[in-house]
C-alpha cells in the first residue's frame, strides 16, 4: 500500500512537471518586446534645483512649503533687506550730492567761457590799436596773456565739470549694486517645480550660496535606462518613445530620445538580470514633452518606476509602427526636439 501511495506521489509530480512545461512553453506569454523594438526598466526622474541667496543674510520670508506647486516668477524666499536699504538711501543722497557738483562745475564752464571772450575781445583792440602806434607793446603782451590764462582757465573748468560728471556716474554704479543686491534678495522661480525640501526657517542666517529651498524643476522630467550595444546605435536623438508607469500600466505616456551615451558601460546595480549584467550597456534618456507636464502638473510624480519603450531603425531607416497599447499617445511629440545633452 506505501509503494503504491509512492508511485502516485511521483507521478502527480511529473504530470505537474509536465504541465508546468507546456504552459511556460506553449501558454505563457512571451517576455521579449515585439521586433523593431526595445525597452528598458527605470523611474521618471527630474532635475533637482537649489535655491539660494547670491549674499549673506537673515531670512525674512518663506513663501512655500514642501509639496507646494511653484510656477515661474512666484517669489519663493525675502532675504532680510534693512541694511541694504540703508545703504540705498545713503546712495541716493551721494548721486543727488555728485549732481549738484556737475552743476555747479557747468556754471563755472560758463564763467570761464564768458572771460575767454572778454580777453579774445580786449586783445584784438590791442592788436588794432597797436598796429597804429596807439598802444606800446607791453600793453599788447598783456592782453595776450590775459587770453592765454583765459582758455587755460576754460580747460581746466571743462575738466573739472568731466570730473565731476564721471563721479555722478560711478555713484550711480555703487547705487545700482546695492539695488541689485535688494532685488537678489528676492528669490523667485524660475520655472514650475515642486518643493522637495525646506532647508531653513524664518529669521536664520543664510551664508552667500547656503540652501533655503530644493525644488524638483519640472521642466525637466524623464526616465533613464540602458539598452544593450545591439540596440543603442539604432536610436537617434529626437526618436519617439513611451514611457509606461507602473501606477498607470493602461497609459502610454509620449517622450522624446534626448540623450544616447557616446561610449558604453558596465550595467549598474539596478539591472538584476544576469545576462544584461555580462553585457556592455548604454545608458538612454527619455524626456517627456514640457507641454506635456505643464498641461499635468498636479498629476507629475517623480520615482515612479514603469518601463521605457523605443523603436529602432530599420536598416533602411524606417521605423515599426508602435503596438496596440502603445499608441496613440496623450499628445503629439513628433515636434518636440529638446536640445542634444552631453555625456558628464
Amino acid at each position: 500500500m506505501s509503494r503504491k501511495i509512492s508511485i502516485a506521489i511521483i507521478l502527480v509530480a511529473v504530470v505537474g512537471l509536465l504541465g508546468f512545461g507546456a504552459w511556460t512553453v506553449l501558454l505563457k506569454p512571451s517576455d521579449q518586446p515585439p521586433e523593431g523594438f526595445a525597452r528598458g526598466n527605470g523611474r521618471i526622474e527630474a532635475d533637482l534645483v537649489d535655491i539660494s541667496p547670491r549674499l549673506a543674510g537673515r531670512v525674512a520670508q518663506i513663501k512655500v512649503r514642501e509639496g507646494d506647486l511653484v510656477r515661474s516668477g512666484d517669489v519663493l524666499v525675502v532675504i532680510n533687506t534693512v541694511e541694504l536699504r540703508a545703504q540705498l538711501a545713503r546712495s541716493d543722497a551721494a548721486v543727488a550730492s555728485a549732481e549738484a557738483t556737475v552743476e555747479v562745475a557747468a556754471a563755472g564752464v560758463a564763467e570761464a567761457r564768458a572771460r575767454l571772450a572778454q580777453a579774445q575781445s580786449e586783445q584784438a583792440r590791442a592788436e588794432t590799436l597797436s598796429v597804429r602806434d596807439v598802444l606800446s607793446r607791453q600793453s599788447l603782451d598783456i592782453r595776450r596773456t590775459e587770453t592765454q590764462l583765459a582758455e587755460a582757465n576754460l580747460a581746466a573748468a571743462e575738466a573739472t565739470k568731466v570730473a565731476h560728471e564721471r563721479a555722478v556716474e560711478a555713484e550711480a554704479a555703487a547705487r545700482a549694486e546695492i539695488a541689485a543686491r535688494i532685488e537678489d534678495s528676492t528669490l523667485y522661480s524660475s520655472g514650475p517645480g515642486r518643493v522637495l525640501y525646506r532647508l531653513a526657517q524664518p529669521g536664520e542666517i543664510i551664508g552667500s550660496g547656503g540652501k533655503v529651498l530644493t525644488l524638483v524643476n519640472l521642466e525637466e522630467v524623464y526616465m533613464e535606462f540602458f539598452l544593450p550595444a545591439t540596440e543603442a546605435p539604432h536610436l537617434r536623438i529626437g526618436d519617439e518613445a513611451r514611457i509606461v508607469a507602473d501606477i498607470m500600466p493602461d497609459v502610454a505616456i509620449p517622450a522624446v530620445v534626448s540623450f544616447v551615451s557616446p561610449q558604453a558601460q558596465f550595467t549598474p546595480k539596478q539591472v538584476e538580470t544576469l545576462t544584461e549584467r555580462k553585457s556592455l550597456m548604454f545608458r538612454i534618456r527619455v524626456r517627456i514633452p514640457p507641454e506635456l507636464v505643464s498641461e499635468r502638473l498636479d498629476q507629475v510624480k517623480t520615482g515612479v518606476r514603469g518601463v521605457a519603450w523605443v523603436r529602432l531603425a530599420r536598416a533602411d531607416g524606417s521605423l515599426p509602427d508602435w503596438p496596440d497599447g502603445l499608441t496613440p499617445p496623450l499628445v503629439d511629440v513628433s515636434s518636440a526636439n529638446p536640445p542634444p545633452e552631453v555625456e558628464p
